[in-house]
């Protein structure tokens, strides 16, 4: 399957039609154990659905294929995959270096839930490196990157900083959720993890949640594999098919969700209402010509700063009506958000608060002129 296009392998990686009926989908191996043919006679090696099930196994094959991994293990949530590498890999005394522009559950998890436990985490502007280097230490032995960065899109030139972290005994973690394997293949430029929150754009379709670890090779698949079992912050069969079944579509719906994207972004970048356009399809992104050079498309993800400020910021979320006031993001439909009181509140207070006058929209693959007009009239609205 590693010889196939991307979306020919996102429709069949892991997805051989059932060999007993036939049937051209697999089926939701909707069972908590399995029966043993003796004691230890276990059928395909499945025992207990914490351990192993069918259903979740058809999706790590997916993803792994998808991310061009050695392996793939599917769980509950993003940040339980988050917990549960980081508390694979890391020990009391370690250091974390991440970027100074993260989704704000990943900043708690490290400084609220981990920190007590003895990790220390640094923040850093990643796309500089002098200030990279002269921030990783002895005990540093994660670089943690996300890139599209969340809620700001900043980009990091994965090859160099896997260089880099390598260079300093770290492995870098890249946090591929904004991009998606369709856009963007982190294991490829060097990185040797990749985390997705699956509910976003793998699942597509706002009705899953989950969460994902991709392998480069075996270095850290097994004691990663061990935490999964032993804490079980696994996906659910049912969850696991609905991700299954929304990656199928991964390929078009990226497409579309970066076309509308860069519509919008060019629309807004003339308006004046807004001060800055958050956007690394548009050629004034500093961070434009690496994303150019490693992502296949510049994604659905975009952030509006507003000239007006804070107060017309939040007119301006709670105005729209194609657009949708809510959490999450990668679905078909178009949400916006706004981060200082929504996704990013953990980070209120921080070296990484959110500019109170950003916006942040997750745009769907409907119409993009639709979308347009319905922000352009909210726009007259919060800021008349």
């Amino acid at each position: 399957m590693s010889d196939h296009a991307f979306a020919t392998r996102a429709i069949h990686a892991g997805q051989d039609p059932d060999p007993m009926t036939g049937s051209i989908i697999p089926p939701i191996h909707q069972s908590s154990t399995h029966v043993q043919d003796g004691v230890g006679g276990l059928r395909g090696g499945y025992e207990y659905n914490r351990s192993g099930n069918p259903t979740r196994s058809a999706l790590e094959v997916q993803l792994a294929a998808l991310e061009g991994g050695a392996k793939a293990l599917s769980f509950a949530s993003g940040l339980a995959a988050e917990d549960a590498l980081l508390r694979s890999i890391l020990k009391p005394g370690d250091h974390v270096l991440m970027g100074n522009d993260v989704y704000g559950g990943t900043y708690r998890l490290l400084t609220r839930v981990l920190a007590p436990w003895g990790i220390e985490t640094t923040t850093v502007e990643l796309s500089d490196l002098e200030a990279v280097r002269g921030a990783l230490r002895p005990e540093t032995r994660i670089v943690w990157v996300e890139t599209p960065s969340n809620p700001l899109l900043k980009i990091v030139d994965i090859t160099v900083l896997a260089e880099v972290a390598h260079e300093a005994g770290a492995v870098l973690v890249v946090d591929n959720t904004f991009a998606s394997p369709a856009l963007q293949q982190p294991l490829s430029l060097g990185a040797d993890l990749v985390v997705h929150s699956t509910t976003k754009y793998l699942g597509g379709h706002s009705d899953v949640l989950g969460g994902a670890v991709v392998f480069a090779d075996d270095r850290f698949a097994e004691q990663v594999a061990f935490q999964q079992f032993a804490v079980g912050a696994v996906s659910a069969p049912l969850d696991a098919w609905l991700t299954t079944r929304g990656i199928k579509t991964l390929a078009v719906r990226m497409r579309q969700h970066s076309e509308n994207a860069q519509a919008i972004a060019e629309w807004a970048a003339a308006r004046s209402e807004f001060e800055s356009v958050f956007y690394p399809g548009l050629a004034t992104h500093p961070g434009h010509e690496i994303a150019a050079r490693q992502m296949r498309g510049f994604g659905g993800m975009l952030s509006l700063a507003l000239a007006a400020g804070p107060d017309a910021a939040r007119r301006f979320a709670e105005s729209t009506s194609l657009f949708l006031l809510a959490e999450s993001l990668g679905g078909v439909e178009s949400l916006i958000g706004y981060p200082s009181e929504m996704t990013h509140a953990s980070v209120r207070g921080t070296a990484l608060a959110v500019p109170e006058n950003v916006v942040r929209l997750s745009v769907g693959i409907e119409d993009a002129a639709d979308l347009i007009a319905d922000l352009d009239e909210a726009l007259a609205r919060a800021t008349a």
